[in-house]
């Protein structure tokens, strides 16, 4: 990419749009795009067709998304798929007829079947039953792949997807109500220390396992494939790493200082058993991610203490 090449962040207030926007700017590109929700909404076709028509961008980071955690997935199933779909099919669309012929699209790991062989590899896509509890949002990222795939296909633009891992870091959602298991972990573990309880209640049974990548490398590796020319195709992003729920938790408490015991929660949903990504596509190309888990984590807690103290 050329650092003079006009670059749009869509959803660069979120958490990886602003990992993406500070990597950018730390790069040295100058001229990034970028509309809050109140100036653009992404809902819209009609502003969305207008606004790309008028910018025309070189590259497009499609970062903008309703995200949330197994409650929130679960309980706004409608407003995840329709939101979700919106956005993507706006934004592609609008950025065919605006003649823009980069465009990173980002996903997420629920795309692939609930029982799938692990770790996952890209081939496994559409090969079985999708988890329950986050279904309606995890057909909406199919179809941003599927839309990305087949404008490549009758178009010729060059629309490529990242598949991330869960994902954690500075601007993460801290919201028991929303959230991912990581934030939500952290924010319980401080405010239990904060009380001074004994003990720190996790969802679920602590078996599942999962892996986390740290937002930075996410921003990194989007980068990357566009930097690179990767003109298609699905590529996983992860770490190749895997830890139980229950590993986690107690990581967190220790970065944290909370020194109570966990006790789970078995009236809770666990989720998909197992989530780990096959990422030798993307190690093939030459990217890795370089933050371990327990210092992103402590990235976290230090980005949540900041966001609690304003």
């Amino acid at each position: 990419m050329d650092k003079n090449a006009k670059i749009f962040i869509a959803g660069h207030r979120g958490m990886v749009g602003s990992a993406i926007a500070r990597r950018l700017a730390a790069a040295g590109y100058t001229n990034l795009i970028t509309r809050t929700h109140a100036e653009l909404d992404l809902i819209d076709q009609t502003v969305v067709t207008q606004f790309l028509e008028h910018e025309k961008p070189d590259y497009i980071f499609l970062a903008a998304a309703k995200v949330g955690g197994i409650h929130a997935n679960n309980t706004y199933r409608a407003e995840f798929i329709y939101q979700n779909l919106m956005i993507e099919a706006n934004i592609v669309h609008a950025a065919w007829k605006a003649g823009v012929q980069r465009l990173l699209f980002l996903g997420s790991s629920c795309i692939y079947p609930r029982d799938c062989p692990q770790p996952i590899k890209e081939e496994y896509l559409l090969t079985g039953p999708l988890e329950q509890t986050n279904e309606p949002y995890a057909i909406a990222k199919i179809v941003g792949i599927k839309l990305c795939e087949n404008y490549n296909r009758q178009y010729g633009t060059q629309y490529v997807s990242a598949m991330p891992t869960n994902l954690y870091g500075p601007n993460d959602n801290y919201d028991l109500n929303t959230s991912h298991v990581l934030p939500a972990l952290i924010r319980k573990a401080h405010e239990a220390k904060v009380r001074g309880d004994k003990e720190l209640v996790v969802w679920g049974s602590g078996k599942p396992m999962r892996e986390f990548l740290y937002v930075d490398d996410m921003a990194d590796a989007c980068i990357f494939l566009m930097e690179q020319n990767i003109s298609e195709g699905l590529f996983n992003v992860g770490t190749a790493e895997d830890v139980t729920i229950r590993e986690v938790a107690e990581t967190v408490m220790s970065v944290v200082g909370f020194d109570g015991e966990i006790v789970f929660d078995a009236s809770k949903p666990d989720g998909t058993p197992r989530k780990l990504l096959n990422v030798d596509r993307m190690r093939e190309l030459g990217w890795q991610a370089k933050t371990s888990l327990r210092d992103g984590i402590a990235k976290s807690y230090a980005d949540f203490l900041t966001k609690s103290a304003e």
